[in-house]
């Protein structure tokens, strides 16, 4: 049973942190899937495909993929308030240049920078509440939080939609003023994020002195229970081969999440259907998910179990792909899109909670980063994978089966993944039994 102490350092914490970071997440998940309403009139005006809008909207991940390290490392090293606060700057700007484009060119240019802009931020946070939240109250957390992204295609999408009617004023088109319009936010926010955010417990003078102890207390416990089985280096944390598992297995999910935020809205106009309404439409799947995935991932606190709620929650969102390949209707589309955003999002809290078990220090931020970076690489995969097989056969359906594969192959990793861990912990247990035995 929690003290009255805990309870209210983990309320005033919760209160502190979690809504704040949440509005970040959510102007940065606008700022990265508006790309997905811009193409409702962007891609006539500038002449692009379906391959090289796919290409496009996720060769932002390379940049992410290459700077991704690299940043969450001098986040652990200088503090997230500095550091956040420089991506969102950066990110902000270049968010706002993409109003912009001419052409193939300058649109793979920025879209590749804003990648490498935004780069850090995510796996940042992921870090950052592991100094402030034991692990134990982290996938509850963490899901609060990463509901900032079903939340910004929820409220992004029709204000998205609203903006694209702005064509014409002062000489700019729809998608130029929402690509202005919804970079502004990241940039003042940037700003607030010097003044309000706290790097660690120790710093926290909006804390009581016994409540801050009890904290840096409860952090350092945790900490030195994980130090005799926890990696701490840059390269255990880079090379661990369960951060690669893991990292392949957030490639499925972030090919599933990507897909649905690039692409859905395209998906759900080709029913001939007026951007508004588009709009409206797009934002009912993400509200359900928000819901499940916030109960889904209490329960997988509650129980302390990870792996079956990653796999069933991968499972139900392949399920929802290939439901949405073969959908006609409004009624099946949107019945199919909202299973693949409750699967999707479900996932992830779980399988975030899993890296910060195992690894701590600079092992955790090159490690979250590593994973991040490489399963964000679905993000490219995924939508690209769509616009290539659309345009060569004219339909969805195909991109869309190609998803659900990569989504069936992480629930699968996840599953062996535990095997393995298992199967280590038992050959630990058993040394540690023979060697009193031997000492005798």
């Amino acid at each position: 049973m929690a003290s009255e102490l805990e309870t209210r350092v983990l309320r005033k914490i919760s209160l502190r942190i979690v809504p704040f970071i949440m509005l970040l997440y959510f102007i940065a998940f606008i700022d990265r899937v508006n790309i997905g309403f811009a193409a409702l009139t962007m891609n006539k005006d500038l002449g692009f495909s379906p391959t090289v809008f796919g290409f496009g909207a996720g060769i932002f991940f390379f940049g992410y993929f290459l700077f991704e390290v690299p940043s969450n490392l001098v986040l652990n090293k200088v503090g997230a308030r500095l550091w956040i606060a420089r991506v969102m700057i950066t990110w902000g700007l270049i968010s706002g240049a993409m109003a912009f484009v001419q052409g193939q060119t300058s649109f793979y240019t920025l879209r590749f920078l804003l990648g490498a802009a935004e780069a850090g931020f995510f796996p940042g946070i992921i870090l950052y509440l592991s100094f402030w939240f034991p692990a134990r109250k982290r996938a509850a957390v963490t899901a609060i939080f990463m509901a900032a992204a079903p939340l910004s295609v929820v409220l992004g999408s029709p204000v998205s939609a609203a903006l694209l009617e702005m064509n014409g004023i002062l000489g700019l088109t729809g998608w130029q003023w929402m690509f202005i319009i919804e970079a502004v936010p990241a940039l003042v926010l940037g700003v607030v994020v010097l003044f309000y955010m706290t790097d660690r417990p120790e710093l926290a003078t909006w804390l009581k002195d016994d409540e801050r102890q009890w904290l840096v207390d409860a952090m350092a416990a945790e900490q030195a229970g994980k130090a005799a089985v926890a990696s701490h280096s840059i390269w255990r944390g880079l090379a661990d081969l369960r951060v690669l598992a893991l990292a392949l297995v957030y490639f499925g999910t972030s090919a599933g999440l990507y897909t649905l935020g690039i692409w859905a809205p395209q998906i759900i106009k080709q029913l001939g259907l007026s951007s508004m309404t588009v709009g409206f439409l797009n934002s009912i799947p993400p509200t359900v998910a928000v819901i499940v995935t916030i109960l889904y991932s209490r329960h997988s606190d509650v129980t302390g179990e990870r792996t079956w709620h990653v796999v069933a929650a991968c499972l139900f969102a392949s399920a929802g792909l290939v439901f949405a390949g073969n959908a006609a209707s409004v009624v099946s589309v949107m019945a199919a899109l909202t299973i693949v955003n409750v699967g999707i999002t479900s996932a992830k809290p779980p399988l975030w909670s899993m890296p910060t078990l195992f690894l701590s220090g600079p092992a955790a931020a090159a490690g979250i980063a590593t994973i991040n970076s490489i399963g964000n690489l679905g993000g490219f995969v995924g939508p690209a994978m769509i616009g290539w097989i659309k345009d060569l056969t004219g339909s969805f359906m195909g991109g869309l089966y190609f998803v659900a594969g990569l989504l069936v192959l992480s629930a699968v990793l996840t599953l062996v993944l535990a095997g393995t861990g298992r199967r280590a912990a038992a050959a630990a247990a058993a040394a540690a039994e023979s060697k009193p035995a031997a000492q005798h």
